[in-house]
């Protein structure tokens, strides 16, 4: 689920293209459903946005086929040429023995020759580049759709990372004050010498938690800073949560969007592409007629005259019908090809929107019904420990249960989010509505 938040503008690759991309560079709502307050506390937290600018802009991959389109240019260029002509230079009758001996008979020719090029040749030749660019176009914008996918979904692995944490924290802290309880009771005989040993312990295993959460909470955004090339993070938190998980949807809405999506729309082009190359070929087999014209002049008489040429290949056609076979198999392949991505588009798309699905409905129960009773339960259990009728191994496994349910929520949370950054980049378009009246633009990268 990117949000609307920005409009990723892209150079001007592909007209059509590039406005599927104005559309996708979205965030989460539930991610920057953040307090403006929270805002204000944290003004160094990276934002969905900016790591989605930093992305497009720095990573290696996306930058590659800036390269790859300036070749294309190139190419462009030498399909449009006309044939070359040639000079030519040639001396007969020299060198020989008696009155062809020295230079006296001697006939020197310099001439001018090229081929006529027949069948529309040359405007084949640019057809088949200007299609490949935009299969090359097509590509990138798939890949930047990719791309932001991968954001996006690292991401929310930082801030469900970050919420682990951040929960981690709190049950140390209840550990702490369970440990400082349960002495007391201890000291005034009111409770077995062995609960503020089982306390203490609990303690230490919450001080692990937590060590262990800040480890992959710095792995988490190294991997997500990692997509800029940047193997120093120079944030320490994302702005986010992960409460607004929007609705479901329907499936079949989703699927015709998807069929929509760059990578399929890719498929097109390289039927255009197929097409070009097989009208290519098809012109490779219309014989082109070579031509010459140039001037003689004979040293014996030191006369001149003009000489001209025309030469036509024989059976030139069939020399070309296996390009020919070639090409049409090529064209007819895609066509194939396009089936089975639709395929498993479906599949892909299908497999995410279940996801997504249960992961919404695990996380609406948990937080309605599961966790407020636990936390009922946990009230009325400490407060039966403190009066003496419940032990304290009743006292903490009823906190374990809510600290279990907590994590649990994260987790689907999380992979609602998950799956819906995957379903919104098969789909090329948002989930949800845009969270905030305004959006800022993030240009794909400039040159």
């Amino acid at each position: 689920m990117f949000q609307t938040i920005c409009g990723a503008q892209t150079r001007n690759i592909d007209g059509y293209r590039s406005s599927i991309l104005t559309i996708i560079c979205c965030l989460f709502a539930a991610l920057l459903a953040l307090p403006a307050d929270a805002a204000e506390r944290n003004d160094t937290a990276m934002t969905l946005p900016a790591a989605i600018q930093l992305a497009l802009s720095e990573n290696p991959d996306l930058q590659v086929y800036r390269f790859r389109e300036t070749g294309l240019q190139g190419l462009v260029q030498n399909a449009g040429l006309a044939p070359p002509i040639d000079l030519s230079a040639e001396a007969e009758n020299i060198g020989g023995t008696d009155e062809y001996s020295g230079f006296d008979s001697a006939e020197f020719t310099l001439a001018l020759s090229s081929v006529i090029e027949l069948g529309d040749k040359r405007e084949a030749r640019v057809a088949a580049v200007e299609a490949q660019r935009q299969v090359i176009a097509g590509e990138r914008q798939t890949r930047a759709l990719d791309l932001m996918g991968e954001v996006t979904r690292r991401y929310v692995e930082v801030v469900a990372t970050q919420a682990r944490l951040d929960l981690a924290v709190n049950a140390r802290l209840l550990a702490q004050e369970v440990v400082q309880s349960v002495e007391h009771r201890a000291r005034a005989g009111a409770a077995p010498e062995a609960e503020p040993l089982r306390a203490r312990a609990n303690l230490a295993q919450a001080e692990l938690v937590v060590t262990e959460g800040q480890n992959r909470l710095r792995s988490a955004r190294l991997s997500l800073s990692l997509l800029w090339g940047d193997m120093e993070p120079d944030f320490v938190r994302v702005a986010g949560n992960l409460e607004n998980l929007g609705n479901i949807g329907d499936f079949d809405t989703l699927y015709q969007r998807a069929i929509q999506n760059p990578a399929i729309e890719l498929f097109a082009s390289e039927e255009r592409l197929r097409e070009a190359e097989f009208q290519l070929a098809t012109s490779q087999s219309n014989t082109d007629i070579g031509w010459s014209v140039g001037i003689r002049q004979y040293q014996e008489t030191n006369d001149t005259a003009f000489v001209a040429g025309l030469s036509i290949p024989l059976v030139g056609a069939k020399r070309n019908t296996g390009a020919l076979q070639s090409a049409r198999a090529a064209r007819d392949e895609v066509s194939m090809r396009r089936e089975t991505a639709l395929l498993n588009l479906r599949a892909s798309l299908f497999d995410a929107y279940q996801q997504r699905k249960l992961g919404i409905e695990s996380a609406d129960s948990l937080r309605s019904d599961v966790i407020p009773l636990l936390q009922r339960a946990l009230q009325q259990t400490q407060a039966a420990y403190e009066n003496g009728r419940y032990s304290y191994q009743e006292w903490a496994a009823a906190q374990q249960e809510l600290l279990s349910a907590e994590y649990a929520l994260i987790a689907a949370a999380s992979a609602a989010l998950q799956s819906g950054a995957t379903i919104e980049q098969l789909t090329s378009e948002p989930l949800l509505p845009s969270l905030e009246p305004g959006s800022s633009n993030i240009e794909q990268e400039s040159d």
